[in-house]
């Protein structure tokens, strides 16, 4: 069997990078620009930071904003319009993930209408095409959607999130500019950088682990563990290694997967609007310690790449439980809650458990889990 590895064509990193695309656009023969950016961003000036670049070059463009938190199929389907309206040819997404999985979508769908009901994309989509050419631009230090060929939208009338998984949606320039990222609050940059940390984690146990992804993976995990306190603390070292650390992350977990954390996370997300990286922190260090019988001495790497001292001479379980303890503590010293308490209701878990069975992300897990032990992963939280 071979492995594969499917990244960005090209990639720009550093305070600044965004001086770069007019000279991607330019090469690349691109005419109008069709920039996605949430509404937030444009009222904080954020995605004038881009915008000013491009009327500096007195390239066209066109602002869309109506993106939303965990968007949804609706929400695709408006954007698709609009671009349609437009007469732009590219794509410049601006944000986090949000802004992110919507310009995915919308590229892919414009590229094959086949697939416009959006449903018909969740899984691995047989989409022919590749997406009208995306340029990439982060404002969150977690989601690595700049450089993944994944995206999430929110079914509302079902309930639900879906993954989806697609090689023609990678954005063909990413431009990671923790310049762009400053203006992070302390509670996001907590949030999506243990979003980046559980990508790192999850794909390195994922079954589909393999030694390049692991080589991303770890070091990703060393750079997270050593700058998100830093980062929440709004010192520039700790943002420029968060800007770093997650997108290494995204070059990993995009090519093999990841896990129930995810697939849990998900649930909460369609069901309570719980902000993602929120639940993926409050899961991740449950979810550790299920997951620890089925991962060899991978939790023992794990450790050693969160900083823990002494873990050669640990016996293989207490590697095991300091990995799970050095998860929970960092959650902890960056302020994300220690349980779902206020956030699920009991009357909700079965279904909650049922689609995250029903997740994409689920079968990576490296240990296959029930229904049932879904279900009780929920309640310990509780």
């Amino acid at each position: 069997m071979a492995n594969r590895i499917v990244l960005n064509e090209t990639s720009y990193h550093g305070a600044g990078a965004i001086r770069e695309i007019p000279g991607e656009v330019k090469r690349r023969g691109l005419k109008k620009a069709f920039v996605c950016s949430d509404p937030d961003l444009v009222e904080f000036k954020v995605t004038d930071k881009v915008l000013n670049v491009l009327k500096e070059e007195g390239l066209a463009y066109e602002l869309y904003s109506d993106i939303k938190p965990n968007p949804t199929i609706e929400n695709v389907q408006t954007g698709v319009a609009a671009f349609k309206a437009s007469g732009a040819d590219y794509i410049i997404a601006i944000g986090g993930g949000s802004s992110m999985d919507t310009a995915k979508a919308i590229g892919i769908i414009i590229a094959n209408p086949e697939f416009e009901d959006v449903r018909s994309l969740e899984g691995v989509a047989p989409t022919k095409k590749p997406s009208v050419p995306i340029i990439a631009v982060p404002t969150t230090a977690g989601t690595a959607a700049e450089v993944t060929i994944n995206y999430v939208i929110t079914d509302v009338q079902k309930k639900r999130k879906f993954v989806c998984v697609d090689v023609h949606d990678i954005p063909v320039v990413a431009v990671v500019d923790s310049d762009m990222m400053s203006t992070m609050p302390k509670g996001l940059t907590a949030a999506t950088g243990m979003d980046a940390l559980t990508h790192a984690i999850e794909g390195y146990i994922t079954k589909g682990a393999w030694e390049m992804t692991d080589m991303f993976h770890l070091k990703a995990i060393e750079i997270i563990s050593r700058s998100l306190r830093s980062a929440v603390k709004g010192e520039k070292e700790g943002r420029e290694g968060m800007a770093l650390g997650q997108y290494v992350a995204g070059m990993g977990f995009s090519n093999v997967g990841l896990g129930i954390v995810h697939s849990m996370a998900h649930a909460l997300g369609a069901v309570y609007d719980t902000p993602h990286g929120v639940a993926n922190a409050i899961l991740l260090p449950t979810v550790m310690r299920y997951n620890a019988e089925a991962t060899g001495e991978k939790y023992r790497d794990i450790a050693k790449a969160m900083g823990v001292e002494g873990v050669d001479k640990m016996t293989l379980e207490d590697a095991r439980k300091a990995a799970c303890d050095a998860v929970a503590k960092l959650s902890k010293d960056v302020g994300i809650p220690e349980n779902l308490k206020g956030i699920v209701r009991e009357e909700d878990i079965d279904f909650l458990a049922q689609s995250a069975m029903d997740d994409a992300c689920r079968p990576g897990n490296p240990k296959d889990p029930t229904k049932e032990d879904i279900i009780a992963l929920y309640r310990s939280l509780l």
